[in-house]
């Protein structure tokens, strides 16, 4: 709070007070008072006043400074209520209580909406495992056709499975650290395990997929990666071009790893760069070439940030797209999880 606000707030106050003295020095004059005597009284009064407000307003800056301290300190602000101080007046433990009943209806329906946000996220979970088994029955009822006809379903398959991966962690990066465990990883090992997830789709697209790999290791958890690496893999097979190749690289960058991950396909539009990344945005390219749901690079994105890496997008239309993953320092990732 400060003087001007006090000032304001106690406008109305110092005018009728100010009313109140003008009519007690015309009844002193009219009574006989001495000039003297009035001009005594009256700076007597004025002091008085002011003194007082001034110790009203040093008391109310304290008090909102003690609530502005409790309420910077607490993660969840919904529990302001619950941690404020005794009223010192009952003006204030009225405007506590009415706080009070407020905070409680908020806590109860953030508590409803995560209870409910927390079944559904174990409904998805439980549907993907669910819807496993009937694309595993699928895919062998497939190896008995011939072989044009095997490859489709198969590629067919890969994306129903790319797409129900996709559910399944979306559904689990609002709460990420529920599923995270940080390792020491070969890079390779995970490039490798990304790869030999989506062989089918990257065969059946006609991509080339080149690595150069040294010897390199980093921290993080290994599936969160490997999705965010399918990803990008999906997108370049998606997007490609006449003679699709990608190109996967890395390199040390001091004590931290950079993985590039480069194609040749269509590229981004420049004015389209910047919120490739956000929620539910597919793009021109995205509607052209259609499928797209605009929820691969948000989720590599989210997932990206939680777990420290940095995530850098750049592209040429017509000529490619290159993302390149800094993996952190090993104390700078989050704690390990079980």
């Amino acid at each position: 709070m400060t003087v001007g606000e006090f000032l304001e707030s106690r406008l109305k106050r110092c005018l009728i007070y100010i009313l109140l003295v003008i009519i007690f020095a015309v009844i002193l004059l009219a009574t006989g008072t001495q000039a003297g005597v009035l001009a005594l009284l009256l700076i007597t009064l004025a002091l008085a006043a002011v003194l007082i407000q001034t110790l009203t307003y040093l008391r109310l800056r304290a008090r909102c400074r003690e609530l502005l301290a409790i309420s910077d300190g607490l993660d969840q602000k919904q529990l302001f209520t619950e941690c404020i101080p005794p009223a010192e007046d009952p003006y204030e433990r009225f405007l506590f209580g009415l706080m009070r009943r407020s905070g409680q209806a908020m806590i109860a329906g953030v508590s409803d909406a995560q209870a409910a946000q927390r079944e559904y996220r174990e409904y998805i979970e439980s549907w993907v495992h669910e819807i496993k088994a009937p694309i595993t029955a699928a895919r062998l009822l497939g190896q008995g056709l011939d072989g044009d006809v095997r490859r489709r379903l198969a590629a067919e398959l890969a994306q129903i499975e790319a797409h129900v991966e996709r559910a399944l962690y979306y559904a689990r990066a609002e709460s990420p650290e529920r599923d995270c465990v940080i390792r020491r990883l070969e890079l390779s090992r995970l490039v490798a395990q990304a790869v030999q997830t989506h062989r089918s789709l990257l065969i059946q697209s006609g991509v080339r997929v080149e690595t150069n790999l040294p010897e390199c290791t980093v921290y993080t958890d290994e599936k969160w990666a490997a999705f965010i690496l399918g990803q990008l893999l999906q997108n370049a097979a998606r997007y490609r071009s006449g003679t699709p190749v990608v190109s996967i690289c890395a390199h040390p960058l001091g004590k931290q790893v950079q993985l590039s991950v480069s194609d040749n396909g269509i590229g981004i539009p420049q004015h389209e760069l910047s919120r490739v990344s956000d929620r539910g945005f597919t793009g021109s390219n995205g509607r052209l070439r259609g499928g797209s749901t605009g929820m691969g690079l948000y989720l590599c994105r989210k997932i990206s940030d939680f777990l420290g890496i940095q995530l850098e997008i750049t592209s040429q239309e017509g000529e490619g797209t290159c993302v390149t993953l800094t993996f952190p320092m090993r104390q700078a990732v989050p704690e390990e999880r079980d």
